[in-house]
């Protein structure tokens, strides 16, 4: 494997971040009162009214604290982002709740970590 492949900068979670920016996923987003919650405009989304494309998770190589799970996420209005919880016994249980809730989830094939 290639060391700029995506699959090798898929590694991290920064890495991660950044290439879902340069595809254009720039939205940061939020779970609050059982909405995903779009921060920087405060718009509010039901799950029914938003799909998750892709997501990675990461586990810590040294802590379990570092583990987490990243979702790329598009919504009913056009809205393109990611939301980030932690993974495991230290992610957000509201978090977790709004994603059962959610029924448009995939993963795209070859970009498992």
């Amino acid at each position: 494997m290639k060391p700029n492949s995506d699959a090798a900068i898929m590694k991290s979670l920064s890495h991660c971040m950044e290439k879902m920016t340069k595809d254009g996923y720039t939205a940061n987003f939020g779970v609050v009162d059982q909405h995903l919650q779009h921060m920087d405009s405060g718009h509010s989304y039901t799950s029914d009214q938003i799909q998750i494309v892709d997501f990675y998770r990461f586990e810590g190589e040294s802590d379990p604290e570092d583990s987490s799970i990243l979702y790329v996420i598009e919504t009913s209005d056009g809205r393109k982002g990611m939301l980030v919880d932690a993974y495991g016994a230290y992610s957000n249980p509201e978090v977790d709740e709004f994603i059962k809730q959610v029924e448009e989830i995939k993963k795209k094939k070859g970009s498992e970590k």
